[in-house]
């Protein structure tokens, strides 16, 4: 699974096969510049999910639901994922918590929106964690991500998101679980594998996650691409007549040896 956040991102990501796209409430960190996903509205993942809808057929779509949309009561959650759905057409609705949040899995799986759950970190409480954090390393915690993978799956939930978690821990959940586990930062023992698209690429270097692996330094080549052109259009090196459209030269003539004539507008002042 890839995030996607729009037009460009999803038609690559299904033109190289990727089976499950997750419009994440990360584009307020890689597209809108936040420090953390808190300020993503839920209008604005509405409107980046059907983006990504609207230009895919194949893969997945799975929506985040973003901050406070779906924490204050079951019917906040469940019209915030009617709305994922039935105005940004995504086929499956995301969001953060275990054991707490089962309650709300169930009511949203009821009414017939699947949900993917999303336990360890969970970047919407990164001011409860003191940052971004591993979680699970002692043994209280550990057993309570345990217990939360098991209560999300009692609810319904199709799958669940380990973020951060111990590999060791994650594969033995894995292991405990029916349904897929779908790792960020949980070692190779999940069942699959999320990243945000714009690491993968390199497209940014203020900051590599350590959870991720750059396949390409696609922001590099970006970047020198667009001092080619910079230098290109400042030496008048571009455009070329290859990139430029003609005209008789006669037609011109005609036309610069025309007497210009002052439009009449009708007013008084004319």
């Amino acid at each position: 699974m890839l995030t996607a956040y729009d037009a460009t991102s999803a038609r690559l990501s299904e033109a190289a096969d990727v089976p499950m796209l997750l419009v994440g409430d990360t584009l307020g960190m890689v597209i809108q510049g936040h420090t953390s996903t808190i300020p993503v509205t839920l209008d604005q993942m509405v409107y980046h999910a059907g983006i990504v809808t609207r230009v895919t057929e194949r893969p997945l779509v799975v929506g985040d639901l973003p901050f406070m949309t779906y924490q204050v009561g079951e019917e906040q959650a469940l019209i915030s994922s009617g709305r994922l759905m039935q105005e940004g057409g995504v086929s499956a609705v995301k969001l953060e918590g275990g054991e707490r949040l089962a309650p709300t899995i169930k009511r949203i799986v009821d009414a017939g929106i699947p949900v993917m759950a999303h336990i360890g970190l969970t970047p919407q409480s990164v001011n409860r964690f003191g940052g971004f954090k591993v979680q699970g390393r002692e043994a209280e915690s550990a057993r309570q991500l345990m217990q939360d993978a098991i209560a999300v799956q009692q609810a319904g939930a199709f799958a669940v998101v380990l973020e951060l978690v111990p590999t060791l821990l994650a594969k033995a959940i894995t292991e405990r679980l029916d349904i897929p586990t779908i790792g960020i930062g949980a070692g190779v023992h999940t069942d699959g594998q999320v990243q945000v698209f714009h690491d993968i690429l390199g497209l940014f270097d203020d900051f590599v996650p350590r959870h991720t692996h750059r396949y390409a330094e696609i922001g590099e080549q970006m970047r020198s691409a667009i001092g080619e052109y910079v230098a290109d259009v400042t030496d008048r090196t571009f455009p070329t007549a290859q990139n430029a459209f003609s005209m008789q030269e006669g037609v011109l003539a005609q036309v610069l040896a025309e007497k210009e004539e002052v439009p009449h507008t009708g007013l008084a002042d004319d």
